[in-house]
């Protein structure tokens, strides 16, 4: 029972006002929280004390009487329901019901850890050797720069001098089977010639009844390849390769096999094929468009000089040359960074036709009012390679350019004697051997 409401003076100075009702407000049951919301609003209407304990257990104030029931796991009453059972109920227990499982009850379940424990880092201690050395001696990678070679995959450590006596043989012997090869392929266009000047009657007979070519793109194909001289013809085969070994840089597949075979490097796993590889290759647009144009415009003056047996293969002599030079500077320098492009054998075609024809009057493409002559032209290139590599410059490979010059220098002024001069015997020993096969071959066929 609670107490009688005692009055209390006003706040305001008046006569002291008795204090409000309490007022009895049913509490909302709900799982393990007392009984249903219909029992307790009736046991609220008929004892104000019985919505209390309808609600919410009584606390125990002890005393002679047998203590209240516990609390059970869901409920206030220890018989099953959800709340206590009401007095007065005639001794009639009504049938438990099974015990709700609160849904704010959290449970707990304990499991075992599974998986891996994470390992923790292990500090290995450096052997004493290079603990002693300066921090400055440790090797650092070069930092990005711009070049016109795509970045090179990483490689560690420094090459061996003994790496350059492989493309040293392999320079020397090339660029005999190339002269070599040139002297024959001479010989059998020569006499080739001859043939067809003796078959001339039969070859215009032939032209006669042969039937022409029809449609207007095979004739101004034709056209455009008639009115071509030598030299255009020659390098046009060469303006092909490149462009063809430019479309493979944009594959995807294919830039593992173009960075081991159409790179040059001392340091990387092939040294050989790609002395001669890297000539054709390009991954510049521009690189590849301005290598081409110079090409073109000396193709004509270059073979006039030595002719297109001879001019082919002092190219392709002089891109090997060039490359082995370029080794031997990124040996000695210590900078090991890969190179492609065919510039080191278009230095040789230039410096060949500026040392022959040193009075020339050559032009700048953007630039034609501005004329000089060729050896003022050949003299201002070596000095600017020469100088790019003392000072080490990075954006081209002056040593490839300087060797190339070099090497077409050399070649115009000695080389042609020592080399094209004494191939006589390489000649003859091919003709020989050409007949002696054609008469068994003859003596057979009788």
């Amino acid at each position: 029972m609670a107490a009688p409401p005692s009055r209390r003076p006003s706040q305001h100075g008046g006569p002291s006002l008795p204090p409000p009702l309490p007022t009895w407000r049913p509490l909302r049951a709900g799982p393990g929280r007392g009984s249903p919301p219909g029992r307790a609003r009736k046991m609220a209407a008929g004892r104000p004390g019985s919505a209390r304990r309808a609600g919410r257990r009584p606390r125990w104030r002890g005393g002679a009487g047998p203590a209240p029931p516990a609390r059970g796991r869901t409920g206030t009453a220890g018989t099953g329901r959800g709340g206590r059972e009401r007095a007065g109920s005639g001794g009639r227990t009504p049938a438990p019901r099974p015990t709700a499982v609160s849904p704010r009850r959290l449970t707990v379940l304990l499991e075992p850890r599974r998986g891996f424990r994470r390992a923790r880092p292990r500090t290995e201690e450096p052997p004493p050797a290079a603990a002693a050395e300066p921090p400055a001696a440790e090797a650092r990678p070069n930092p990005p720069r711009r070049s016109l070679c795509p970045p090179p995959p990483a490689r560690a450590g420094r090459p061996p001098a003994r790496r350059l006596v492989r493309p040293l043989l392999f320079a020397v012997g090339f660029t005999g089977t190339a002269f070599g090869a040139a002297a024959i392929w001479q010989y059998e266009a020569l006499k080739a010639r001859v043939q067809t000047y003796f078959e001339g009657a039969r070859a215009d007979w032939l032209d006669r009844i042969r039937p022409q070519k029809r449609g207007d793109f095979r004739k101004q194909v034709n056209s455009w390849w008639n009115n071509l001289t030598e030299g255009q013809r020659t390098v046009t085969g060469i303006i092909a390769a490149n462009v063809f070994v430019f479309c493979l840089w944009r594959l995807p597949g294919m830039r593992r096999i173009m960075f081991t075979y159409f790179t040059s490097d001392p340091s990387s796993r092939a040294l050989c094929s790609p002395m001669l590889l890297s000539t054709f290759s390009h991954f510049s647009l521009f690189h590849m468009a301005a290598n081409m144009y110079v090409l073109w415009s000396f193709s004509s003056s270059i073979v006039s000089l030595l002719g297109c047996e001879q001019f082919i293969a002092v190219y392709l002599s002089a891109g090997v040359v060039s490359t082995f030079v370029s080794y031997v500077a990124k040996m000695a320098t210590g900078k090991f960074e890969p190179s492609l492009g065919a510039s080191g054998a278009i230095m040789t075609v230039l410096a060949a036709v500026c040392t022959k024809m040193p009075e020339a009057k050559l032009a700048i493409i953007f630039l034609p009012m501005f004329t000089f002559t060729a050896g003022s032209a050949l003299k201002a290139i070596i000095a600017f390679d020469t100088a790019g590599l003392a000072l080490g410059w990075r954006f081209f490979d002056h040593a490839a350019h300087l060797g190339g010059a070099l090497f077409g220098m050399w070649y115009v002024t000695y080389g042609h004697e020592l080399i094209w001069k004494n191939r006589e015997p390489l000649v003859k020993a091919w003709h020989e051997m050409r007949t002696k096969n054609t008469g068994k071959g003859g003596g057979r066929s009788n």
